[in-house]
């Protein structure tokens, strides 16, 4: 566990390359929220390069924060930049997984959501799954948990899609690649998405291509957006609140929860979803129409 210091400046440092993203805007905001009534100060870091990190931390020196929040891991070897820049200021991550085991990483356990996304999925009667990352990289513990849920229904992931960026747009170029490619009897008829902001590109993507496909999508995150009409996305959602006190308690308290609320996350059923038999009529459902 990450060791505050003994001379406190309440500065808090939050370090992120995603703040389009709309869970990191979530989670920027319990945040400072929580640092607020803790009487603390938010230090933003806006970086989006190794480069970029080192200068930030470097100017960041000056002001002696008291510990560093990762709201997105930026490079392999940052909490060595860490280190150098800011010696015995403890990092801890948020959402985001850490670059060494050895840093507290607070988050979910998306090993166990990826098996109910599996679970909800079949329920649905699809045969040919898919998933959509945001980068090729070594697969989130939802996508291991999501491929062995489905191998544990006898089925399996048919098409790893990578969006090749965080954003709904790139979602929606690589989706639509994806449709325009592949024959109308090979293609994936469920989807789950890295998160949301992927999974409405994806979404996006089924509609504009028409042709009648069908595909159920699920994203994860939870975001405002996900609840809107527009989309009535079913999506993994995560507790910003219980995640950040987790975080402030291990960082600030040296105070832990291991197995705590925190690790649990909530699947968010709306309509994304559903298979094209669930709604005979388009008026049983407002969205029904547009998946």
């Amino acid at each position: 566990m990450a060791q505050p210091r003994e001379d406190k400046t309440k500065i808090i440092g939050v370090v992120s390359d995603e703040f389009t993203n709309p869970y990191t805007v979530t989670l920027l905001n319990e945040l400072s929220r929580q640092l607020n009534a803790r009487g603390c100060v938010t230090l933003l870091l806006n970086v989006n390069s190794r480069d970029g990190l080192h200068a930030a931390l470097s100017s960041a020196a000056q002001l002696k924060p008291d510990a560093l929040v990762f709201l997105s891991s930026l490079c392999s070897d940052e909490l060595r930049i860490v280190a150098d820049s800011l010696p015995q200021v403890p990092a801890i991550y948020i959402g985001t997984a850490a670059p060494d085991a050895a840093t507290d990483s607070i988050g979910v356990d998306g090993h166990t959501a990826g098996k109910q996304v599996a679970r909800l999925l079949s329920s649905q009667g699809y045969s040919r799954f898919g998933y959509l990352q945001a980068q090729a990289s070594t697969p989130l513990p939802q996508q291991t948990g999501y491929s062995e849920g489905l191998a544990a229904s006898h089925q399996s992931v048919k098409q790893v899609l990578t969006a090749g960026g965080f954003d709904r747009e790139h979602a929606w170029r690589a989706t639509l690649a994806y449709l325009k490619q592949t024959w109308a009897s090979e293609r994936i008829d469920a989807l789950f998405c890295d998160n949301d902001e992927l999974a409405f590109g994806a979404l996006q993507a089924v509609r504009d291509f028409g042709e009648r496909v069908h595909v159920g999508v699920v994203g994860s995150g939870d975001t405002s957006e996900a609840h809107s009409a527009t989309w009535h996305l079913t999506s993994l959602s995560q507790r910003s609140d219980l995640l950040v006190g987790e975080a402030l308690g291990r960082l600030l308290d040296n105070r832990s929860e291991t197995e705590g609320a925190w690790r649990h996350g909530e699947l968010k059923v709306r309509h994304s979803h559903l298979s094209r038999e669930t709604f005979s009529e388009p008026s049983q459902c407002g969205c029904a129409i547009r998946h």
